[in-house]
């Protein structure tokens, strides 16, 4: 199979749909991998790198959609590139389709195979390839959070984990899955006060088993979710409905019982974000203010630590990579069903239900 790796040109957008490694373990089963120039640079690769694991550098990006038969890529296709994806060819990356309809559209249009890394599912629910940067935003989001709290950005100029005499920020994470649980480890570790909400039980159990006593499990309600924000300092939104647009859990009229100040991250912003006031930033221009509420709500926040990131992501989304070359997208969907799981728009229908509710367009079984 011919592969290839473009540039990712959406604004900000550090990382790389393959590493050197990636390349080599495809080209020894003779595949070819064709690399746009420069590629990798910001996450750390050269193009030798590439060359000396088998790749060919291509100069545009133009050239790299044209002779591929498979784009991997890491985040979705932005406006320039919808012309240059062809029928039948398969583009493997984050599409997150529910939090865009032009984006839907454009695929639909394209009649490409678009499979997305944020769907691909486990028997038991995970999502292998959405863990490790749902890790990284989880992570992020406390780091981020303790920054725009300071003053000079217009946050309420608290210090995260306070110093002795003095107490800590509260946080405020709402989501107990991966996001939820990697804040309020970063969190915690730097003595702030931690409550997490979920409606998920079992997941509250094992926060309340593993976390330290600084962080306290409680059942997600509207009023509960009303009683900690009068008091928080910085609210995480981490809430995922696989595939489908968040739960506005912060509706606007609650930014006025918040303190000014206040910051609130939304790492659920791919999926359209769980707070009613947030919309798209981008690392150049990553916060704005409404009712003297700091929002933050990057749509790429992994891709501020490239390195870090591409490593991560590729580690997982590799092997599913090989699959889709050795054996053709049909037959990869149809022995690995997890693979399966990440069709959602297939030569022009949409075969994963819950993008073809968020839109109210037609559904096709896969």
């Amino acid at each position: 199979m011919k592969i290839g790796v473009p540039i990712e040109i959406k604004n900000n957008e550090n990382r790389v749909g393959m590493t050197p490694s990636g390349v080599f373990e495809l080209t020894k089963r003779n595949h070819e991998v064709y690399v746009q120039k420069n590629a990798g640079f910001n996450s750390g690769f050269l193009d030798e790198d590439y060359e000396g694991a088998g790749a060919t550098i291509l100069d545009t990006i133009e050239e790299v959609y044209d002779i591929a038969e498979m784009i991997v890529k890491v985040k979705e296709p932005i406006e320039q590139e919808y012309s240059l994806i062809k029928p039948d060819q398969v583009v493997f990356t984050y599409f997150h389709f529910a939090s865009s309809e032009p984006l839907t559209h454009a695929m639909i249009k394209s009649k490409a195979i678009c499979i997305a890394y944020e769907t691909v599912e486990e028997a038991d629910g995970t999502l292998p390839l959405l863990i490790p940067m749902s890790e990284v935003a989880g992570r992020m989001s406390i780091q981020q959070g303790a920054k725009y709290l300071e003053k000079p950005i217009m946050g309420r100029g608290i210090l995260l984990g306070g110093v002795p005499g003095v107490p800590p920020a509260k946080v405020l994470i709402l989501g107990a899955g991966v996001v939820g649980y990697q804040a309020a480890k970063m969190a915690a570790g730097l003595g702030a006060s931690v409550y997490i909400l979920d409606i998920n039980m079992k997941a509250l159990r094992y926060v309340s088993d593993s976390m330290p006593n600084n962080v306290v499990s409680e059942f997600s309600s509207e009023y509960n979710i009303r009683k900690h924000i009068k008091d928080a300092d910085l609210i995480i939104g981490g809430v995922l409905i696989k595939g489908a647009k968040a739960p506005k859990l912060i509706t606007k009229d609650m930014l006025k019982e918040m303190r000014p100040g206040t910051v609130m991250v939304d790492v659920a912003v791919d999926q359209g974000g769980c707070f009613e006031t947030t919309r798209p930033t981008t690392h150049q221009d990553p916060t704005y203010i409404i009712d003297d509420v700091v929002h933050y709500s990057v749509a790429n926040m992994p891709g501020a630590v490239p390195y870090t990131s591409t490593m991560a992501l590729t580690n997982v989304t590799l092997p599913y990579v090989i699959k889709l070359a050795n054996q053709g997208w049909e037959a990869a969907c149809e022995n690995t069903p997890s693979l399966a799981k990440g069709l959602n728009i297939v030569k022009g229908e949409i075969v994963y239900k819950e993008i073809a509710e968020a839109f109210d367009l037609e559904f096709a079984e896969a």
